[in-house]
């Protein structure tokens, strides 16, 4: 667990960088502006189907139908964001693997096609989660220890094979996930803690990066090799 903590500070440092605040500033401008047009297209949808005689009926049913958008924008404020971020994924991962690989040695960009793939899945495991926690708001004592759980199953895998697949083929990456499993989970409680923390949620994709770079770098059998060969040069 201890080197758990040490990438986690690592990562939080990381995430103050100027690479990171440009990413962050760009996904979050991106989103809101996202979030500003389709407020105002479900509104002006929604308003054309409301249509009763009586002004103050009429103005309640106003104020219902703005509550109800803006619930529903914010429960996609995290899922949005997180597909807008996988856009500079492969930038921000680059700008960590500098600071962790000597020259020539660092990862390689994920295809388009995959990268988009693997965004479209970052934002779908987001909304799923998401969902999932308003269901269990209804089962008392049960909600936020699921929450936190499946949080960090899911995301922990979805940024472990992000960080992986970078640099070895997916069908390895998976390989190496299911061999570290325990180690991914537990590194994702530490993701998923981003996500419980209201305001840190935008964060999510900034430090799922940073954090599950250096758990890759960890746990990967380049690094097992190295240290066998350090300890059998002794």
């Amino acid at each position: 667990m201890t080197f758990m903590f040490e990438a986690a500070m690592a990562a939080l440092r990381e995430i103050l960088s100027p690479p990171f605040r440009n990413v962050l500033v760009k996904s979050l401008g991106m989103t809101f502006l996202f979030l500003a047009l389709a407020w105002v297209g479900l509104d002006k949808v929604a308003l054309s189907y409301i249509a009763v005689n009586h002004p103050w009926l009429q103005l309640a049913l106003t104020y219902a139908t703005g509550l109800g958008l803006f619930l529903f924008l914010a429960f996609l404020i995290g899922p949005i964001s997180v597909l807008v971020a996988g856009l500079f994924l492969d930038d921000l991962a680059d700008a960590v693997e500098e600071g962790l690989y000597p020259p020539g040695q660092r990862g390689d960009a994920i295809p388009a096609t995959q990268a988009i793939l693997m965004g479209l899945r970052f934002a779908a495991v987001s909304a799923g989660v998401n969902f999932l926690a308003l269901f269990l708001l209804l089962v008392p004592g049960v909600n936020a220890v699921a929450f936190l759980l499946a949080n960090a199953y899911l995301l922990g895998r979805e940024y472990f094979l992000f960080a992986a697949t970078r640099f070895r083929p997916l069908d390895e990456a998976v390989a190496l996930r299911r061999r570290y499993a325990p180690q991914i989970f537990l590194s994702g409680l530490f993701i998923a803690a981003f996500v419980v923390t209201p305001g840190l949620n935008v964060l999510t994709p900034l430090f799922g990066v940073a954090f599950m770079t250096r758990i890759h770098k960890m746990l990967s059998p380049e690094r097992e090799r190295d240290r066998q060969a350090r300890w059998a040069a002794r």
